[in-house]
């Protein structure tokens, strides 16, 4: 069962890991490239501030975001700011974030996301540390995949293999980090491709973050997973 409100220390805990780390940057640091391709570090923070306020609006039942167009548009718009402006308008909007989802609510109630998508209000604060925890690793500033706590590592592989899963791109998959093991792609009519590896790795790659390389593969090759 979820639990909105652990989930949203645990944003709060994240939140402040990545303002402590960028608040020892620069401004030259800031306009430099991140791990995610055509974004400086930047856009990267422009993009968290943007995103706590998108899901303000979620919680409060208006559109994430007016569109596809004005959210890239605000992203372009915040990324070249100095490094103060960046670390002031990620902590005002998670500040924001946090007072919204403290107003008495019904947390089973469904909300929509980007592009239709739907969920369990309850499912929300964990988007958001999905976001904040995912973004500090793609900065480069240090923080790495290894360093995520253990139960976001899990929970995000949760979520992920079953974002794939009946999915047709996808071959029968079996994950495994020699203790847990998850399901994903198409259902197995044929054999299933198993990958094994540290959690990290796993993660990394159903993220879109690492290629794979660390994975072990047997049944065939690694599979190619569709963009998130």
């Amino acid at each position: 069962m979820i639990d909105h409100a652990h989930d949203l220390e645990s944003v709060r805990d994240a939140t402040e890991r990545l303002l402590t780390a960028v608040g020892k940057l620069d401004n030259a640091s800031v306009t430099e490239s991140s791990r995610l391709p055509g974004w400086s570090r930047g856009h990267v923070l422009a993009h968290l501030a943007r995103n706590a306020d998108a899901l303000v609006n979620v919680l409060e039942g208006r559109p994430m975001y007016v569109s596809g167009e004005a959210r890239d548009a605000d992203i372009e718009r915040d990324a070249p700011r100095p490094l103060d402006v960046q670390l002031a308008d990620v902590r005002e909007s998670a500040a924001r974030f946090q007072d919204t989802a403290a107003v008495p609510a019904d947390w089973s109630r469904t909300v929509e996301l980007r592009n239709g998508i739907t969920d369990s209000a309850s499912r929300v604060p964990f988007r958001r540390w999905a976001e904040v925890a995912l973004h500090h690793v793609d900065l480069g500033i240090g923080y790495e995949l290894e360093d995520l706590p253990a139960e976001f590592t899990e929970r995000e592989t949760d979520f992920l293999a079953a974002r794939f899963t009946g999915h047709p791109e996808v071959p029968p998959t079996r994950l495994t980090d020699g203790t847990r093991a998850w399901r994903t792609g198409r259902e197995a009519a044929a054999a299933e491709v198993t990958v094994t590896g540290p959690p990290a790795d796993l993660l990394g790659w159903l993220a879109g973050r690492r290629a794979g390389s660390a994975l072990t593969v047997e049944g065939g090759a690694l599979p190619v997973l569709p963009p998130l």
